[in-house]
């Protein structure tokens, strides 16, 4: 403790700054986790619980009915329930209001629509996947607790009808999700029951036959209000630009809370999702030479017989008991089942460079079940109030698949359906304990340190062959300290780790250590108008140590032999702007810059200070508006969206050995938008979106072999009718 005290005393801004989180960390007394924000509450007189009106200038953590772009209180960085600018990290909330402006439906709207964030099509256009400085989203969570996302298999879009706000936490977030990239958490909080009762019918109707129907009602079930429900139903029929593909998206949410007590809340909910589409897996080639063949965007790659049919099923409780002297135990439970089918094709020409098409079937049975508990609560020492949280958690991900053959590489261009035979099933299950402690030191009016540590128990268990591996007792640290400039500013600095099992071996035929991400922040924050506008400037570096590199040897045990070497490095600045400018207008938006680079790579020493990924875009500026007008025009709304990101490429090999640079320039894209509120029942809306109709790839190929451009959508309308009684 005394040498990092001198270390602090003797600090020194031409040191590292980030450094000394690390020193911080390890003084942490083990602290702890809040799986979504519990103190709806907790403010006072801001918020009623379920109520649909603000009943101060300051915002609770329900984004419903707040008309903002930002929140109140957020606690999917530390568990805490922290505001904004008491969050030593980037923190991003998109709010009710904000899905229902841009008219979003699906995660991938809201991750098209966050700084820092980057939605890539590379695997195909219906098997997307999430980035943050530059590093893989693996883990989405829901009400804070954690599920395996997998966008280029299993991975399903989350249906935003059900969800009250996306809370977004950028770089790593061991501390809350265990095991996983320094990425960002993404954390989902379901819609509760309101306390009066209320009906909404939501129709819309887009381009290419885009038809959607939402009905979304909730009441008190009895005369006291201590039982409330709530019921979300969404269907959506759509077309595409692209020719003959078509979507079906269908969504039953069914939630209920009751009072048991003065202190005690039960929550239970049921959630049903059906998703289907015919193009998913084939994107369009280029050309040997290594240019795009620059295809109508109407060109679909793949054909007639594909299907990619997915249904998930899902149970979710919460316990909220108050305790004495303002502490609380909440638990929290959620378990899902989905069911897949992917039937599928791309052209590739991975024979004789021939145009040919890759064919493949399976199916898939992913369970997953994860348990949270925790009490939190303010303790005093020294004189001052301090906050504690102790929780455990347990998650379980259990995946069966089902393989088919033929799986064919060389499939003729123009042939029609294989006839897919089941071949066998494959089982992996992976379990993962931890147990956690957070804590927040008032160690004056205006300083406060976080202090957190997480210990987990990884298990990978592939229940049909060899390749187990553990990790026993991994530390995950955390580490903030915010310093108080005035009433409206804050300065923060902080680090965080994330561990990644990995089953490579060394030399002896044992697993590598984990692969770990260190995420070194330092930044400064605004908070205005009593919370309604947030503002955030941040310097980052993250490091990803301990990736494997192969390493020749003789007599190598298995097929390949590595080393705990590799490590790469994203760094870069985040800007944010979130909330209200002034009372009628809306912002949320921001600029990412992150440049990820390889720092260490034995086997291939040239790679070393090189990009490490560079069809990710290492510039990114996002902004969205809302401007509501008063006097004779007060019934009307007017906004949009502007979406800059730079240049993507990729390095082609051709078949000469020579390399071509294929490229998609930085593009921008401009949304708009117009409503109008007929009276106080009924509300509409239209959203154009690419108005200038810019034509781009927002996903690249990196071979000749196989297809990989994936056009971005045209300009298109969409036209929303809500109705409220």
């Amino acid at each position: 403790m005394s040498s990092c005290a001198n270390s602090l005393r003797y600090f020194h801004p031409s040191r590292d700054l980030l450094t000394m989180a690390i020193c911080m960390a390890s003084l942490a007394p083990a602290l702890a986790d809040d799986s979504r924000v519990t103190q709806e509450k907790s403010e006072p007189t801001t918020l009623e619980l379920g109520a649909t009106e603000i009943t101060s200038s300051q915002l609770g953590s329900i984004t419903e009915d707040s008309n903002s772009y930002t929140t109140g209180a957020m606690s999917t960085a530390t568990k805490l329930p922290l505001t904004m600018r008491e969050t030593p990290q980037a923190v991003t909330v998109i709010t009710r209001q904000r899905m229902d402006d841009q008219a979003m439906t699906s995660i991938n709207d809201v991750v098209k629509a966050t700084p820092g964030l980057f939605l890539d099509f590379s695997s195909g256009p219906g098997r997307q996947t999430y980035s943050a400085r530059g590093f893989d989203i693996d883990n989405l969570m829901y009400d804070g607790i954690p599920s395996g996302y997998q966008g280029w298999t299993v991975g399903a879009q989350p249906n935003l009808a059900m969800f009250d706000r996306v809370e977004i936490v950028r770089g790593a977030t061991g501390l809350v999700t265990g095991a996983g990239n320094p990425s960002a958490a993404i954390n989902l909080v379901r819609k509760r029951p309101l306390a009066e009762q209320r009906v909404t019918l939501t129709g819309a109707a887009g381009r290419w036959d885009d038809y959607r129907g939402e009905i979304d009602a909730s009441s008190p079930l009895n005369d006291s209000g201590t039982l409330r429900g709530r019921v979300v139903a969404s269907y959506r029929d759509t077309n595409s630009f692209v020719d003959n593909a078509e979507e079906d998206h269908g969504l039953f949410y069914a939630v209920t809370e009751a009072d048991l007590s003065e202190d005690t809340t039960l929550t239970l909910g049921f959630s049903h999702q059906k998703d289907k589409t015919n193009y998913f897996w084939g994107s369009s080639m280029i050309g040997l030479d290594g240019h795009h063949l620059d295809l109508p965007r109407s060109y679909n790659p793949g054909t007639d017989w594909e299907n990619k049919d997915q249904e998930i099923n899902t149970l979710f409780a919460e316990v909220r008991q108050r305790l004495a002297n303002d502490w609380q135990l909440q638990f929290n439970a959620n378990y899902s089942e989905q069911n897949a089918m992917f039937t599928g094709s791309y052209q590739s020409r991975w024979a004789n460079n021939t145009l040919a098409r890759t064919v493949y079937q399976s199916a898939h049975d992913e369970n997953q079940a994860g348990v949270d508990a925790f009490v939190s609560g303010p303790f005093d020492a020294f004189g001052r109030t301090h906050e504690l949280v102790v929780g455990a958690s347990k998650r379980i991900y259990d995946m069966t698949t089902h393989d088919y053959a033929p799986y064919d590489t060389n499939w003729p261009i123009n042939a029609g359906k294989p006839d897919f035979v089941h071949t066998g099933n494959s089982r992996e299950v992976t379990t993962q304990d931890g147990i956690y402690i957070t804590t927040r030191l008032s160690l004056a009016d205006p300083l406060k340190l976080i202090l957190g540590t997480r210990l987990d128990w990884y298990d990978y268990d592939n229940r049909d062959g060899d390749g187990d591996y553990k990790v026993t007792r991994n530390l995950t640290r955390y580490a903030g300290l915010i310093y108080d400039l005035d009433d409206q500013h804050s300065v923060y600095v902080s680090y965080s780790d994330i561990f990644t099992p990995q089953s490579a071996k060394d030399t002896s035929g044992t697993p590598l250590k984990p692969i770990v991400g260190k995420n070194y922040e330092v930044g400064i924050k605004g908070e205005y108008l009593d919370g309604a506008l947030n503002a955030s400037l941040a310097l980052f570096r993250v490091d990803q140590e301990n990736r494997a590199v192969q390493v020749l040897v003789a007599n190598c045990p298995q097929a390949t032999c590595n080393e705990a070497s590799g490590e790469i490095r994203s760094q870069g600045i985040d800007f944010e702007l979130q909330g209200a400018l002034t009372e009628n207008w809306q912002v949320g938006g921001g600029y990412t810059y992150a440049r990820l680079h390889t720092i260490k790579d034995n086997a291939n020493p040239q790679n070393v200070n090189q990009r490490f990924d560079t069809d990710t875009p290492e510039h990114m500026f996002k902004l969205s508006t809302n401007y509501r007008f008063q006097g004779p025009l007060e019934k009307l709304r007017v906004g949009g969206n502007v979406s800059w990101q730079s240049r993507l490429y990729n390095d082609i090999k051709l078949l000469d050995g020579s390399n071509y640079r294929l490229k998609q320039g930085a593009y921008a894209i401009t949304d708009l938008m117009a409503g109008y509120k007929v009276n106080q029942h009924l509300d509409l809306q239209l959203n154009a979106n690419n108005i200038f109709d810019r034509k781009y790839y927002s996903s690249i190929s990196n071979s000749v072999s196989y297809g990989g451009d994936t056009y971005g959508t045209p300009r298109n309308l969409m036209l929303t009718a809500k109705y409220s009684f």
